[in-house]
């Protein structure tokens, strides 16, 4: 048998505990408090998003197709886990009193290809891509043949009786996506970074947990969406904070329900 790469992380999937009532005030302070012990990764995390949230936005009003910037800032909370990948790594060493400099993470992430994060990585980005799709296509179903010149200048359509359709039937195609997205990256991702185990299984054993508990965990959902929501409000920039912020906060969600965590 070959033998394991990474013999110093634990293997399997770990016993999960029930949220505690108070779950989500806790993983807020101590992400918090990680965020304030070792500030450099999340601030480079935050001020990377905020560069590539503005190209976006100049990329599409450059190219007139203002519409794809509604999705990608709808399809941003979808894949934000990805963003915020290494700030798990920087609370996982603070909690184990390592050195979680930015050089020793980017190494660390660097290491992951060689084991199943790119995985579920890949499968995350052909998902997005699929909501992509669905989104265009749900544009061109009810305002395909309309008058539009950009969203900022024809809002007016969106309040049409086929704009207003168009928005009910995205809102339920989108909150679907993000439900599948959160089930399979809360757990899924951090397990996937501490401990030996392959992408499917830590997909599994996320959803089941999510379906286990279903309000307390779609509660969580509910604080990263609108945190996130409005860090983006003024020109992206609360990214900053907010995006690093709930990457440690996300962690230490992991951490409370996963026993022996480390």
């Amino acid at each position: 048998m070959e033998a394991n790469p990474y013999p110093s992380l634990p293997a399997g999937v770990p016993p999960f505990n029930a949220p505690r009532s108070d779950f989500i005030r806790h993983a807020l302070s101590s992400g918090w408090a990680d965020f304030r012990t070792a500030p450099g990764f999340g601030l480079l995390t935050g001020c990377a998003s905020v560069l590539a949230g503005w190209g976006l936005i100049g990329l599409t009003l450059w190219a007139g197709h203002t519409f794809w910037l509604i999705l990608a800032v709808f399809g941003f909370p979808l894949v934000a886990p990805f963003c915020a990948l290494g700030t798990y790594e920087v609370s996982r060493r603070i909690g184990m009193d390592q050195p979680a400099g930015i050089g020793s993470i980017l190494g660390q992430l660097r290491a992951e290809r060689g084991r199943q994060l790119p995985w579920l990585s890949m499968l995350m980005v052909v998902a997005l891509l699929f909501w992509f799709f669905l989104g265009h296509m749900i544009f061109a179903l009810f305002l395909g043949l309309k008058p539009m010149v950009n969203v900022t200048t024809s809002l007016n359509v969106f309040l049409s009786p086929d704009g207003l359709m168009m928005i009910a039937l995205g809102t339920v195609v989108g909150g679907f996506f993000a439900f599948i997205f959160f089930a399979m990256c809360v757990l899924g991702l951090p397990l996937l970074l501490a401990r030996e185990v392959d992408y499917m299984t830590a997909i599994l054993a996320s959803w089941g947990h999510v379906q286990a508990h279903m309000v307390p965990m779609l509660s969580w959902a509910v604080v990263i969406v609108v945190l996130l929501c409005l860090a983006m409000l003024p020109g992206l920039l609360g990214l900053v904070i907010v995006l690093p912020w709930l990457g440690h906060a996300s962690w230490h969600v992991y951490a409370q329900m996963a026993a022996g965590a480390r």
